[in-house]
């Protein structure tokens, strides 16, 4: 693909799941916006599956489809879990002593187990220890010396383990503590959540064991975002709801504890007579005989107020709705009959349209005298076609008149960058093609000032064939700096056309006319049968005025009128 292809349409697919690929065959057909290609597969084998269907837009580098072939597999060998050892590293020369992660008292049956078995590769016991079976001598070692190597260490064998049951000195201190394991890394969930469902709970503090509980409306019951934030919300409501009833104002609380005390009045107990008391009333709660009556004020009904919880996430506004497009009503007959657009003429469409909105276009006009090139090419086409296998028409020598405008006025050969004015080295010419479907594309000569006029006409040959066959490739349509489009090829003797963006000029030719003429020569004027042709050039006001635009289509009137015609090539 070109550097400025981002992304490409499937038109179809050739092969089909099962069937087996050679490589560099071709297994699909992709359209991009300048041209339609095919995709070789890069290696030989069995199509499993194709990734995209037809007419899916696929980005540039994307896995479109995935071939089995005949190449092994890699083996993954599984880690041997080995004994866990600690061994203490000497200064000198002495061999390590190792304490066995199994270590068994000889004074008591029970054996200890092992706190964990951790994974490590597996080292090779040392020979000698396991030739002589002798236990190892303990080394007694200062504690600042004591150091915990990364090597494994060797199994035990059922022999050695009543020799290596007696306690090494300072040993004690090599055992590394295993970490526990969080909560979340305990319960690892099964359940899919999205990237930023993670993010929202990790901010909020929500583990996976409460994102669990929460139902979820997405498909197959999945947890979307809006799931979360409206939890998050409900459950600082709740929050809110829960403080606001346990923190009563105070002013609610006042009167229902000054009502009950204004009504009722008590004096020491013993003083009270008994039918005075009021059964109907309820009794109250005394701590001491001396303390006054304590009531239990009613709980206020919480105050209907909205919760102010902390923003942490603002719920997105809804989009807003887009109006209905509004449908065109046309009339139609009992013959007329609908036409889709293919997905060329929709890009054409789509290019024609942008490029007008754009660019304000102006198109200036010129009539040439091209008499002495018709009458040149007569003379040479057929000699020129036995020589070089190809026939030369007047595409090619119209580039030629363009490419030496352009050197003489070079800023006819810019592109716009917003403010800026990009002016472009190399000269390459886009010259428009029509295709049998009704369709126009437009290849592109690379660097067409550095061709001779034969290397000109088989550059225009090559790339129009290639247009028709629908065989062009993504970089034969990229680059253009100015186009040229030969109206004439239909007879019509001028046009308007529209620029090719983000170029800033197009040149249409049109057809070559017998038209009688006046002619200047010394004896006076004369007027006489001339083959005359118009050049109609569209510019770009933005960047080109009226005197450039204008003089360059008159540069090349020019040279296609002192034409040489005793010119050889």
């Amino acid at each position: 693909m070109g550097e400025s292809v981002a992304e490409a349409t499937v038109i179809k697919w050739t092969k089909k799941p099962g069937d087996y690929i050679e490589a560099d065959e071709t297994v699909m057909e992709i359209a991009t916006d300048k041209v339609d290609s095919d995709v070789p597969s890069p290696v030989a084998g069995k199509l499993l599956e194709c990734l995209c269907k037809d007419n899916d837009v696929v980005q540039v580098g994307a896995v479109i489809a995935i071939i089995e072939t005949a190449e092994p597999e890699e083996i993954v060998v599984p880690p041997v879990i080995a004994p866990v050892y600690q061994p203490v590293e000497e200064k000198t020369n002495i061999a390590p002593v190792y304490r066995p992660a199994e270590e068994v008292k000889t004074e008591s049956p029970e054996i200890r187990q092992p706190e964990q078995e951790v994974q490590k590769p597996v080292q090779e016991p040392p020979a000698q220890a396991v030739q002589s079976h002798r236990p190892w001598p303990s080394i007694e070692i200062p504690q600042p010396e004591v150091k915990i190597p990364q090597e494994t260490k060797p199994p035990v064998f059922a022999e050695q383990r009543e020799e290596l049951s007696q306690p090494v000195p300072y040993t004690e201190q090599l055992e590394e503590p295993v970490a526990p394991k969080t909560e979340n890394e305990a319960k690892s969930s099964q359940r899919f959540y999205s990237p930023l469902v993670k993010n929202i709970a990790a901010q909020e503090g929500i583990g996976n064991v409460e994102l669990d509980q929460i139902p979820g409306t997405g498909a197959e019951g999945r947890l979307t975002k809006d799931d979360l934030l409206n939890y998050i919300q409900n459950k600082y409501q709740a929050a809110s709801a829960i403080k606001s009833d346990e923190a009563t104002p105070e002013e609610s609380i006042e009167p229902s504890i000054q009502e009950p005390i204004a009504e009722t009045r008590f004096a020491e107990p013993e003083i009270i007579p008994e039918p005075l008391i009021n059964l109907s009333e309820p009794e109250p709660v005394l701590e001491s005989p001396l303390s006054a009556p304590v009531y239990e004020a009613p709980r206020p009904e919480p105050v209907a107020e909205a919760p102010k919880p902390e923003p942490v996430f603002e719920k997105p506004a809804p989009e807003p709705v887009k109006p209905e497009p509004v449908v065109n009503t046309t009339s139609l007959g009992g013959g007329d009959e609908i036409i889709e657009m293919d997905r060329m003429r929709r890009l054409i469409s789509d290019h024609m349209v942008m490029s007008k909105h754009t660019s304000p276009h102006v198109t200036s006009f010129v009539e040439a005298d091209v008499t002495n090139l018709v009458l040149w090419r007569e003379k040479i086409k057929g000699s020129f076609e036995k020589r070089e296998g190809e026939k030369i028409t007047f595409t090619p020598i119209f580039i030629e008149a363009v490419v030496r405008a352009i050197k003489d006025l070079p800023m006819i050969n810019i592109q716009v960058n917003g403010t800026q004015i990009i002016k472009k080295k190399d000269i390459n010419i886009s010259m428009a093609t029509a295709l049998p479907s009704g369709n126009l594309i437009v290849p592109v000569i690379k660097r067409a000032d550095e061709l001779s006029l034969i290397g000109l006409t088989k550059a225009v040959n090559d790339l129009a064939n290639r247009a028709r066959t629908n065989k062009l490739k993504p970089d034969d349509v990229q680059g253009g700096t100015f186009t040229i489009t030969n109206v004439g090829s239909f007879g019509n003797v001028m046009g308007t056309p529209i620029i090719n963006q983000p170029q800033v000029a197009i040149l249409a030719v049109g057809a070559i006319r017998k038209k009688p003429a006046v002619i200047e020569t010394l004896q006076g004027d004369m007027i006489g049968i001339r083959h005359m042709m118009f050049l109609s050039l569209s510019y770009d006001h933005r960047v080109v005025d009226g005197a450039l635009g204008g003089t360059f289509v008159r540069r090349v009137a020019d040279y296609l009128e002192n034409w040489d015609p005793g010119r050889e090539i």
